[in-house]
């Protein structure tokens, strides 16, 4: 700041500047907060000085004019300072939001073509419905993605069973996602015995010895009415291949819904299945295994066309096709082993590695099976020698189809 400017502010604080100056010095304060600031300290010690000399002469000063004068100048130089920072102010919030809009914006367009880019979204959604599949007997989950802004991936969906002919929602499902890394998923259970799981017990040289008595639950299936549906947890008398157990599974007005996979101890303490890890009946096919046909191209233009097609899943026997279900599950399983850390945030699989090494070298052998059905057919069970325990889920009231 020149020696001159401040002598300009000086006069203008005493009131002594001409009156074209005095207007060109307040456009000037208006806008340049620096001077705005000088005139603060400026004022401050001219108060200061007044003060101590109001103190020491009450009496004398200067005359009536110049002090009024002086006042109103004064008053106009803290309106303009006042002005000024109302203006830094609005100015500084409109710049802020203004920032904050175009970066909602570009974080919106990078969000949607990264969870687009090679089918991103839908490779998430296919890894957490299959953990979901594979670790919780008989659940499913059905996800819809929405991407949001700020580079986030919300997916959400309905936690179901099969009771019976019908799949119940028992729940709902939530997670979401940042640039590919999941958070912890959300499990909200309609009923909090829908979470707590349910027990295999693993066979072992020791037969039933040590699961204890499971009377109590071939009694709660007779005290049920004869016109309700329900699923049941059956662990076997030993390890059974895929084909082995459908067969066994063939005559019965049952429906299976899910098998429990031998994957080693990891698994497991003692005989009692912890950490069970197994696959749906459906087999849990993913996008490349299914099957393009009914291609049709339709011209939009002269140069440009529209191809439609249906995709259609590979054929499966309804007591069979063992083989194929097994390399299903173990495909989906080293789908889960290259997004291991966001199968992990969906749901908790106790060293994967170690489980699907162990499956490889042994070949998917069963401990367990989850079936639905008629009271009555389940209750003919008791009597099955491959059935070493059973433990009852969910009921419903009839709903069953022959």
């Amino acid at each position: 700041m020149s020696e001159e400017f401040k002598e300009k502010l000086r006069q203008y604080s005493e009131g002594t500047l001409p009156e074209e100056e005095r207007e060109e010095l307040e456009s000037e304060l208006a806008k340049l907060e620096a001077y705005q600031q000088y005139l603060e300290e400026q004022m401050e010690r001219e108060e200061q000085t007044s003060g101590r000399w109001t103190k020491a002469d009450p009496e004398g000063g200067a005359a009536p004019g110049p002090k009024k004068a002086k006042r109103k100048a004064k008053r106009r130089e803290k309106s303009i300072i006042r002005r000024g920072k109302w203006k830094a102010r609005i100015t500084n919030t409109f710049t802020v939001f203004s920032a904050l809009l175009i970066f909602t914006v570009i974080s919106s367009i990078i969000t949607t073509v990264f969870y687009n880019t090679g089918d991103r979204g839908d490779t998430y959604s296919d890894v957490v419905s299959s953990a979901i599949a594979v670790t919780r007997p008989n659940t499913t989950v059905r996800l819809s993605s929405n991407a949001h802004y700020f580079f986030r991936l919300e997916l959400t969906g309905n936690l179901l069973r099969q009771v019976g002919s019908e799949s119940i929602q028992v729940g709902s499902y939530t997670q979401n996602l940042f640039l590919g890394r999941g958070n912890p998923g959300e499990f909200n259970w309609t009923d909090e015995r829908n979470g707590s799981g349910n027990i295999f017990y693993y066979p072992s040289a020791k037969g039933t010895a040590g699961r204890g008595d499971n009377s109590d639950q071939w009694k709660r299936l007779e005290k049920l009415p004869e016109g309700t549906v329900a699923e049941a947890y059956l662990s076997l008398d030993h390890l059974y291949t895929t084909d082995e157990l459908l067969k066994q599974l063939e005559p019965l007005n049952l429906q299976p819904v899910w098998f429990g996979a031998d994957a080693g101890s990891s698994t497991r303490e003692n005989d009692v299945v912890v950490y069970p890890l197994g696959f749906p009946y459906q087999p849990m096919w993913h996008k490349d295994d299914m099957k393009k046909s009914e291609v049709t191209t339709t011209k939009t233009g002269w140069f440009s066309s529209v191809s439609s097609y249906s995709s259609v899943s590979p054929s499966v026997e309804e007591y069979g096709s063992g083989e194929l279900r097994d390399a299903n599950f173990i495909k989906t399983l080293k789908l889960l082993q290259q997004h291991q850390t966001l199968a992990g945030r969906a749901v908790h699989i106790n060293q994967l590695d170690t489980s699907l090494a162990y499956l490889e070298q042994n070949g998917v052998k069963l401990y367990g099976t989850v079936v639905t059905g008629p009271v009555k057919e389940l209750l003919k069970l008791r009597e099955a020698s491959w059935v070493s325990h059973m433990q009852v889920g969910e009921v419903r009231l009839w709903n069953w189809q022959e």
